[in-house]
């Protein structure tokens, strides 16, 4: 693995450093890996890699899940990863448009351009959130 690679990957992505590792690991990992695995190759506590993979299921690029025939749970890069992140991507940004109108509602009381800045973001996101679920209804249409 190349550490350029794990850099670039978790800095683009704004994530700490161990979990763009994690990520480049599981990534370029032909098997599923146990915590006790990924721990090994990246030479980290338990609780650094138990943090780094909620981080990366919850940014929709790794799922965890029971290995069949074993107590263990595994830890995989998903195969729609790339999917899973805009996903996650429209989340964030539904809860930010959600923000948005509700704080604009409450804030009528605000001066003018207080209220206008309110207005530019519900518009913002109200945008984002329109292209980012077309961008991914267009990028699962093409896997």
């Amino acid at each position: 693995m190349s550490d350029d690679f794990a850099t670039v990957i978790g800095q683009t992505m704004g994530w700490p450093p161990m979990a763009g590792r994690t990520a480049a690991v599981l990534l370029l990992s032909a098997e599923p890996m146990t915590v006790q695995q990924l721990q090994d190759e990246l030479g980290a506590s338990a609780g650094s890699v138990s943090e780094m993979t909620r981080l990366l299921i919850t940014n929709g690029v790794v799922r965890r899940f029971k290995a069949p025939g074993t107590r263990h749970f595994v830890h995989e890069w998903r195969p729609d990863a790339w999917a899973g992140c805009l996903q996650h991507q429209l989340r964030q940004t539904e809860q930010l448009r959600e923000l948005a109108h509700r704080t604009e509602r409450q804030g009528r009381a605000l001066a003018e351009q207080q209220q206008r800045r309110l207005r530019d973001m519900a518009a913002y996101y109200d945008f984002m959130v329109a292209r980012l679920g077309a961008l991914l209804e267009d990028y699962r249409s093409g896997l």
